[in-house]
């Protein structure tokens, strides 16, 4: 008879949402970086899945509340949060007490019925500097485009096409949803398409290494064709706003 410890350790090893903080260039890695060190400030991780992101996020000094929909994600995260909610963010969204200094949305907003209702009502909970990480998927990369090229749009277990998308982004529509929803964007970086997850670990040394980081170099600077994820942080313009008034 299997144990429901061993059905949860099985149902967390087959879900499509890894941990991608061993690449350097992946989105988790990019999050990271650009939170920096938290110092106890309050930081809510919507969306938090197994928590990875989570427990890196609190190890660098953030008090972290995390919150996921998927019971069994939810019970792996909660041993990497401080606070810990299990929420459909497709439903009731829930009034904080205390004001966040950042939220990280990582991957979440391309799964939600209305994003932009989400991101309005979570902004209205940001500090008077507090700040959002938003990662995404870029649906004009190249490999759709060649894909569409012939004819072909198949949804997919993960990644840029993952079938559990109900919304797809380009960079512009992307800049539009954060304005629509108050927010002001201070950065926008792209990541490449993550070939250490393509790429057989046996084929992976130097050669892969600089292929890896040339890839990166055109999603940075070619975001539009060769960005695998965006990645954006912005402030809400009203709180700016009113304060500055």
């Amino acid at each position: 008879m299997t144990s429901t410890t061993d059905q949860t350790q099985r149902s967390v090893a087959d879900s499509p949402y890894q941990s991608k903080k061993s690449d350097v260039y992946s989105s988790h890695s990019v999050i990271l970086r650009l939170a920096g060190q938290g110092r106890g400030r309050r930081l809510l991780d919507v969306g938090a899945a197994h928590g990875y992101l989570a427990g890196e996020l609190r190890s660098q000094g953030f008090r972290v509340t995390g919150l996921e929909a998927d019971s069994v994600l939810g019970e792996e995260a909660a041993k990497h949060c401080d606070e810990f909610l299990l929420l459909d963010l497709d439903g009731p969204l829930p009034r904080f007490t205390q004001p966040f200094d950042l939220m990280i949305f990582g991957d979440v907003l391309e799964h939600l019925k209305d994003p932009k209702a989400v991101l309005c009502e979570f902004a209205r909970h940001l500090s008077d500097n507090g700040e959002v990480i938003i990662s995404l998927p870029n649906v004009a990369n190249i490999y759709v485009r060649l894909n569409l090229l012939f004819g072909r749009f198949d949804y997919q277990d993960r990644g840029l096409l993952d079938k559990t998308h109900l919304h797809f982004f380009t960079r512009k529509s992307f800049r539009q949803l954060m304005r629509e929803a108050g927010l002001e964007l201070e950065t926008l970086t792209a990541t490449p398409i993550p070939l250490p997850l393509v790429v057989p670990a046996s084929y992976q040394g130097r050669v892969f290494s600089a292929l890896h980081a040339a890839n990166a170099w055109l999603a940075r600077n070619w975001q539009t064709l060769f960005g695998y994820q965006f990645v954006a942080v912005a402030r809400n313009v009203k709180k700016r706003n009113f304060h500055a008034s």
